[in-house]
């Protein structure tokens, strides 16, 4: 199944995407009133019992949608995830996963144009492969955690890199309010049993600028989950980007960084594409 949040006339819910159009979830289940709230009661039983009806609430266009999850706990960002792209930046791969986060408020949703900061003319795409984690875990071993994901989305991590190398801290560079994308769906995790088997691919006003496999992933996706659970309970809702690979803009001759007017994707197999209009703040 896909999962969407949405606003429609001001009002924000969540829903299933079918192949007629949105059942709207939030209404249809009163008892849940986010996405992040249906996942932590796992209501995905009566989620399918309402597709299997074959009755639907709106037409996906006449929504607009918002970050897959708007309201997460948290947000983990694992950098460095890819060897192509630490040999770009001239790093070497670390032992344990280099990470840090991005708050809720620095995300829009599918088609939602992505703020390139007045501030900054060095706005850089990172395509990568978010989960969304499914149930409360803590130490949870590699062996059990693709059983934790609630599903897998598309995100743009974008990055303002000169405010990023302010200092060794990544976050004054990720935080930006509007600079990230996730979206447009969530795909359950019963649609993707091996999430090492999917490409990722990046397209600015569609040029080809990343692209690779999931298993050339430096932490596969169970040893992020189990080393982040060691360090605090994961919570339904959670999401964790994975990393991006290597053709960023930064590291291209002469640099290729979004402006105003650009339109960037990111696809990913199984689960589709996440596409946003870039605009000046």
């Amino acid at each position: 199944m896909k999962f969407i949040s949405f606003t429609r006339a001001g009002n924000a819910s969540f829903g299933v995407v079918t192949d007629k159009g949105v059942i709207d979830l939030g209404r249809r289940l009163d008892r849940s009133k986010s996405l992040r709230q249906f996942i932590d009661r796992d209501d995905f039983a009566a989620a399918k019992a309402l597709v299997a009806t074959g009755d639907v609430d709106y037409q996906l266009a006449d929504l607009t949608l918002l970050p897959v999850i708007p309201d997460p706990d948290k947000i983990i960002c694992v950098g460095m995830n890819y060897h192509d792209h630490v040999a770009e930046v001239g790093r070497t791969a670390t032992e344990k996963p280099s990470l840090f986060a991005r708050f809720a408020g620095s995300q829009v949703g599918h088609l939602q144009p992505m703020i390139k900061p007045k501030v900054s003319d060095h706005f850089d795409y990172e395509g990568e492969v978010a989960i969304v984690i499914g149930k409360t875990g803590r130490h949870i071993p590699e062996s059990e955690a693709l059983g934790y994901i609630a599903g897998y989305s598309c995100y743009n991590e974008g990055s303002v890199r000169d405010w990023q190398r302010h200092t060794t801290q990544f976050i004054s560079g990720k935080t930006f309010a509007g600079t990230g994308a996730f979206g447009p769906w969530l795909v359950s995790a019963d649609e993707i049993p091996d999430p090492s088997k999917l490409t990722l691919e990046t397209r600015l006003n569609g040029q080809v600028v990343q692209h690779t496999t999931t298993d050339k992933l430096i932490t596969s996706i169970p040893e992020i989950i189990a080393y982040c659970s060691a360090i605090l309970p994961l919570l339904p809702g959670d999401v964790i980007v994975t990393g991006t690979p290597g053709g960023v803009g930064a590291k291209r001759t002469p640099p290729l960084f979004m402006k105003a007017g650009d339109t960037v994707e990111v696809e990913v197999s199984n689960i589709g594409i996440l596409r946003n209009p870039v605009i000046a703040e």
